[in-house]
């Protein structure tokens, strides 16, 4: 088999800079009271992924208390539905808390407990981050409080009552739009607050550094098992692959072990909501630009005189204002390649995936299940594509149900 083309124009092991820079993008931009927290998180961190001990314990409980590896499923009947190219799901769901999430939120948690910390806080918007904090932070003994939007506690009520069993408190957060920005800042002052004995799990690959190389890194592993495994199903690598994009965590960990074979293709998936019109989307790149927001420079959805845009989705994961700045730079660098996905194409997606596979996506999944059979049926047969399953939609039933009328199917 030919060794996959590569590039020369970067070296995704030198990024983010010892500042924390994507290029332009990164850095750290936060109140004088958390850089020593910041410094302390980033000195143990250096410390702890070099260290065989901390990684084999981290393995350990990916394996046994997670779920991983997670298999890379042939998605047979969506591949003849759309008559191109062969689809393949790496099924994320199918992890302990039902996505993704879980794999950063024990990393982390094993990082807070190496450090001392007793006392754990995070920020949630479609409550799989949280649920995943709050299992950890179950499994290891650790205080749990998790922010979330009053919006998002209402259209994803079965993951606050998960996280409540768990053991968590979940706070309601009534300011603003009350959803994932209004969360974050919320977390933020609260670590700001009781900074001595607090960790903050940052759920998603933004924020200052070292969160965004350190979430990367925790999701590292979907992007290794994909490879693994698709070259020990097909004998090469993909033509393309594509996962939603919020903050970017599913799609970064997805992605980073490809970016240097520039055969394969990688997409990213924003929020089209009910379509690119200022207040009704949450596309970073569609009218979005270059500003700081919860302590990053990076793509961000403002107005003229620099105000944070309202965001909308159907998917209470995605409607954020900002986009991780690995995310922005690799665009910059047309090395990842992003599109959107609206509310109405999203939930006519949802509906043939959990009709031709018996599989029910998380709406944040669906968005690059939408695009991916668009791209599906543009490709010949005998291409591959896999898209990334980060999360399951046990948790968007209710919602689609209420959205749909009862008219689903």
């Amino acid at each position: 088999m030919p060794a996959p083309a590569k590039t020369s124009t970067f070296d995704r092991f030198s990024l983010p800079d010892l500042g924390g820079h994507f290029g332009p993008y990164g850095g750290v931009f936060v109140p004088e009271t958390l850089m020593t927290a910041l410094q302390e998180l980033g000195a143990a961190y250096d410390v702890a992924r070099q260290d065989p001990v901390f990684l084999k314990e981290l393995r350990h409980h990916l394996k046994e208390f997670a779920g991983r590896p997670t298999e890379l499923y042939f998605a047979e009947r969506l591949t003849q539905h759309c008559g191109g190219a062969k689809i393949y799901l790496k099924r994320e769901d199918l992890l302990h808390t039902g996505a993704h999430k879980i794999n950063n939120a024990l990393g982390q948690a094993l990082l807070a407990r190496r450090m001392g910390k007793k006392r754990i806080i995070a920020e949630t918007g479609a409550g799989q981050h949280g649920v995943a904090t709050a299992a950890v932070c179950a499994k290891f003994g650790l205080k749990c409080v998790v922010y979330m939007g009053a919006v998002d506690m209402e259209r994803q009520g079965l993951n606050v009552l998960r996280m409540r069993l768990m053991g968590a408190e979940v706070r309601s957060v009534e300011a603003g739009q009350k959803t994932l920005k209004e969360a974050i800042n919320e977390a933020m002052r609260d670590w700001v607050t009781n900074v001595r004995e607090t960790h903050y799990i940052l759920g998603s690959a933004l924020g200052s550094h070292p969160y965004p190389m350190m979430v990367r890194d925790f999701h590292r592993v979907i992007g290794q098992e994909t490879k693994e495994q698709i070259l020990a199903r097909e004998g090469r690598l993909p033509d393309e692959m594509v996962a939603c994009v919020g903050g970017g965590s599913n799609a970064i960990g997805f992605f980073f072990e490809f970016l240097e074979d520039t055969s394969v293709k990688l997409t990213g998936v924003e929020a089209g909501g009910r379509g690119i019109r200022r207040g009704d989307h949450a596309a970073r790149f569609e009218g979005g630009k270059l500003g700081v927001l919860q302590g990053c420079k990076t793509y961000i959805l403002q107005n003229p005189d620099g105000q944070i845009e309202l965001t909308h989705s159907v998917s209470a994961g995605l409607d954020y204002a900002a986009i991780g700045p690995e995310h922005a730079f690799y665009r910059d660098r047309q090395r990842i390649n992003f599109a959107y996905a609206t509310d109405d194409d999203v939930l006519e997606a949802f509906q043939t995936c959990s009709r031709l596979e018996g599989i029910i996506p998380a709406l944040e999944s669906t968005h690059a299940l939408v695009y991916g059979l668009k791209r599906a049926r543009e490709m010949k047969k005998d291409q591959i594509l896999v898209i990334n399953l980060s999360g399951r939609g046990d948790k968007d039933v209710d919602q689609v149900a209420k959205i749909l009328g009862g008219k689903v199917g």
